[in-house]
């Protein structure tokens, strides 16, 4: 290979550069419109977000293209802040109802302490139609829980294939009551309501270690 063929291969360092830069203000302006939300409410006006941010709006879509993709990086955002808050309070725990718990602890906690961001996310209007933020934030959370659930599952010996539609189901049937907890002001306590839900759903989980041992059941084969 001759030096101008190098040339031509080797990266281009200003360009990685640019694209570490472009994705480090990305980041920036994400949590600078989350705070924003948290100050103005869940229904912000774009103009109110970046005059709260500190820039100008043209500068946002600089870097988001328009309002549905900025409103969609804020919504990933959010949804992966849930997943790492999940993930250390599920690993702190070792018997599998506690489990349970914890995920749907750490997901309260999450909603109680940042509402406006939470509602933002989960009630996001004048979005365009080919932008779902819920849907998105929903595939975030219930993929970083299938793969902690398929984590335990693999630890007791059990098939992981059942991890990602139980963490959809367990996803949608928390956010659903989530949701009615704070917009009937939290009417129970939080320990309490995740209680009530770990009890609920523990009855199919408990079911886990039982079906491994039935033919055809979730236990680990060779196929």
């Amino acid at each position: 290979m001759n030096a101008v063929d190098e040339g031509v291969n080797r990266p281009d360092g200003r360009s990685r550069r640019w694209a570490d830069h472009r994705e480090r203000r990305r980041a920036e302006l994400v949590e600078a419109v989350m705070e924003a939300i948290r100050e103005l409410g869940p229904e912000p006006g774009i103009d109110a977000v970046a005059a709260h941010a500190g820039v100008s709006k043209p500068v946002l879509y600089r870097y988001f293209t328009d309002k549905s993709g900025l409103w969609l990086a804020v919504g990933r955002q959010a949804a992966a802040s849930v997943v790492e808050a999940i993930a250390p309070a599920v690993a702190a725990v070792r018997e599998e109802r506690d489990v349970v718990v914890a995920a749907i602890d750490a997901y309260l906690a999450f909603i109680e302490a940042d509402p406006h961001v939470y509602r933002f996310v989960v009630h996001q209007r004048g979005i365009a139609r080919d932008t779902d933020v819920v849907t998105d934030a929903m595939d975030t959370v219930a993929s970083g829980l299938a793969r902690i659930l398929g984590d335990r599952l693999r630890a007791l010996g059990l098939d992981s294939g059942p991890a990602l539609p139980w963490a959809y189901g367990l996803v949608g049937y928390v956010q659903t009551t989530g949701d009615w907890w704070l917009r009937r002001q939290q009417p129970i306590s939080r320990a309490a309501l995740a209680d009530y839900l770990a009890t609920f759903l523990w009855g199919g989980i408990a079911g886990i270690r039982a079906a491994a041992d039935t033919p055809g059941g979730l236990a680990v084969t060779g196929r």
